[in-house]
């Protein structure tokens, strides 16, 4: 018997929905954005896979699974920064509430940046946050820091089909 496997999205500049997208070849899953989703539907599925943004420490779009019943979630959040030298703790902690973060586990996979895309709230915001970053002492700058001032005003693009596959393989392993 064949496992539906519903991966949703909500992507800002296509790098969310990139991901998304091959995670739901490989899993030969249902791929959808999450405008286009009933929370009610979500029970139907044997596995949920949800894909949203990182922005200001928030996975956006994230209440539509966290707050509906879903049968083996799997979040994942693409932002800027390095998730092999980022902490994203905080991040899990703020969007997965405590009563499903037992059950729900979370990916994050890394993104890219257009400055050219970037609407004004975002490049404002992180014009602030660049100029706050260059403000610390370098010892003392985050990966995530880091990333900001590398990419600053530039076109990056981290996104990597290989870096879907820890996710594929967990998915894999709990529909079976």
């Amino acid at each position: 018997m064949d496992k539906k496997i519903a991966v949703i999205y909500k992507s800002k500049y296509g790098t969310t929905k990139r991901y998304a997208e091959w995670i739901a070849e490989a899993l030969n899953g249902t791929l959808m954005e999450a405008s286009a989703v009933k929370p009610e539907s979500l029970a139907a599925y044997d596995a949920v896979v949800y894909g949203g943004w990182l922005f200001a420490g928030n996975i956006s779009g994230v209440k539509l699974v966290t707050q509906n019943p879903c049968k083996n979630l799997v979040v994942f959040s693409v932002g800027l920064a390095d998730p092999a030298l980022m902490d994203f703790s905080a991040v899990v902690q703020k969007c997965i509430p405590a009563d499903r973060s037992a059950t729900t586990k979370v990916f994050h996979l890394r993104g890219g940046v257009d400055y050219t895309r970037l609407g004004f709230i975002q490049k404002s915001m992180l014009s602030m946050v660049k100029n706050s970053v260059e403000k610390k002492p370098e010892a003392e700058r985050s990966p995530e820091d880091s990333a900001i001032l590398e990419t600053y005003g530039k076109q990056a693009d981290f996104t990597s089909k290989e870096a879907v596959e820890p996710l594929v393989a967990y998915v894999q392993s709990i529909v079976q």
